[in-house]
């Protein structure tokens, strides 16, 4: 029979759609959503562009790694021409100064909850994983 090596951390509420986030051979993969005390978070793009972040710590601490292990990030932004700069003001603060993740920006027309300005869709290292560097980056030939 076949056995799953994903590990699913499951959502805070037996109503969720999915896993808050899930781990596959010391890969993390989560999805990220303006959310705080159970509720979307209210205050515009600044006040949810630091819950996602805030979240997104949050959910990363739970297998030992934090924002230095992100690697790649896609950024959902409703209203892209008014949400992007202060959405990047966020990030440029909370992101490790020389550890920036490979990143795609997309403005899309929703999201999921009409009151919604962010996602996050992110992929990091577990670090002490087996498949984790924990020497330190690898380096590419020229």
């Amino acid at each position: 029979m076949f056995e799953s090596r994903i590990q699913r951390f499951p959502a805070d509420t037996g109503t969720a759609l999915s896993a808050e986030f899930t781990v596959l051979d010391g890969v993390a993969y989560l999805t990220v959503i303006p959310t705080a005390s159970g509720g979307l978070v209210d205050g515009g793009i600044t006040a949810q562009s630091e819950a996602v972040f805030d979240q997104l710590e949050r959910k990363l601490a739970r297998v030992g790694a934090n924002l230095a292990n992100v690697a790649q990030m896609t950024i959902y932004l409703v209203d892209i021409e008014t949400t992007r700069v202060p959405f990047n003001e966020v990030y440029a603060r909370r992101m490790p100064s020389g550890r920036a993740p490979i990143r795609c920006a997309l403005g899309v027309a929703g999201l999921a909850r009409p009151d919604m300005r962010v996602e996050l869709s992110v992929v990091a290292e577990v670090p002490g994983s087996p498949n984790s560097n924990a020497a330190g980056p690898t380096t590419l030939a020229p």
